[in-house]
């Protein structure tokens, strides 16, 4: 059998990519570098819509920031302690003395063919403990709360979306049956 060049070449790079891209997060996880991820989403609807969708559906969190001209929200942090155990638990890693995490929401305007739309970029940053000696340490997500709350906001505007349509052909309704 006989190997094209460019086929292997192409076999090694990607070879090279994934073995350095697992060691690096390695390295940046043990030297405690910043292991924090950011979740985009843009969503074509105006900035009022998706700000309001934020924040609905961040309301179980306690909000510490929240600066709508900047369009940046975070929370306060909350503790998860029992929840990072329990999951953890069933994996080979040891218990966590405290556990505790905050979000960073970003939400910007834009333009896409002429539409309206809006950026939300979602960031957990979660903190650790595993005994008093230690202090906090930054940990990498598992990345479902995230994706968890970029799909709320999706299906927050896309019900906001559908209500005020549905309340605008109610409208033209009533408009086309009060007229003569």
């Amino acid at each position: 059998m006989r190997f094209r060049p460019a086929l292997l070449s192409f076999a090694f790079s990607l070879s090279a990519v994934s073995a350095t891209s697992g060691c690096t997060s390695a390295y940046i996880q043990s030297v405690g570098g910043d292991t924090a991820q950011v979740f985009e989403r843009i969503f074509l609807t105006d900035f009022n819509t998706a700000w309001q969708a934020v924040g609905e559906a961040l309301k179980n969190c306690r909000p510490d920031v929240s600066n709508r001209e900047g369009g940046f929200f975070q929370t306060k942090w909350t503790d998860n302690t029992s929840e990072k155990n329990f999951t953890d638990s069933f994996g080979g890693s040891d218990s966590y003395l405290k556990a505790q995490y905050r979000f960073r929401v970003s939400v910007s305007k834009g333009f896409y063919n002429g539409q309206a739309t809006v950026k939300v970029s979602v960031e957990k940053e979660q903190l650790v403990q595993r005994d008093v000696l230690e202090g906090w340490r930054p940990i990498a997500t598992d990345t479902i709360d995230e994706t968890t709350l970029l799909y709320r906001v999706g299906r927050i505007i896309y019900m906001r979306m559908k209500i005020a349509k549905i309340e605008e052909e109610k409208t033209k309704k009533e408009l086309e049956n009060t007229k003569f």
